[in-house]
């Protein structure tokens, strides 16, 4: 075979920094039961799965589930800036979201129809989230300037990081 001058996948030096199967941080057992009612987490990246990077999730929201609306993350805030997004599966529409979710930011809620993309800057409240409809498919991201991923609930002050050992 002719070498093209390219490295497949994972492959050579600088595979380790490519990250091509879902290699979770540890979560609660309930939540990731639950999460799966609606959801299908493809890839997960952060310090701990490549040391240096920050945190980044890649979702597929596939199911509606049985509860309506679907709250699935209290209130919280964090010390470093975030981004999330929600980004439709219509090849004819990508701007279509295919379905409703409903995002609190800072105690406001906002309803998108649209795929979208939002920044969150550090210490500014955010959620619950909700998925009020569901047509197709739709791929959330979240992308956190941290190598690990936690957050302080604003209801308790409780802080958590998902990767630590020992977490529930």
């Amino acid at each position: 075979m002719e070498d093209l001058g390219y490295v497949m996948n994972g492959e050579g030096e600088y595979g380790k920094y490519i990250v091509q199967t879902l290699q979770p941080p540890k979560m609660d057992p309930a939540f990731v039961e639950f999460y799966k009612t609606y959801a299908e987490r493809l890839l997960w990246m952060d310090g701990n799965v490549v040391p240096g990077a920050f945190q980044m999730n890649l979702t597929w929201y596939r199911h509606a589930s049985e509860m309506r609306p679907l709250y699935k993350h209290d209130e919280h805030v964090h010390d470093f800036d975030e981004m999330i997004g929600f980004i439709g599966s219509n090849p004819d529409d990508p701007y279509d979201l295919g379905g409703v979710i409903e995002v609190g930011i800072n105690g406001k809620l906002h309803r998108l129809t649209r795929s979208s993309v939002i920044f969150l800057p550090a210490g500014l409240k955010h959620l619950p989230l909700s998925i009020i409809e569901l047509h197709r498919p739709i791929l959330h991201f979240s992308v956190s300037m941290s190598g690990h991923y936690g957050n302080t609930r604003t209801a308790t002050g409780e802080s958590r990081e998902l990767t630590e050992p020992g977490d529930k």
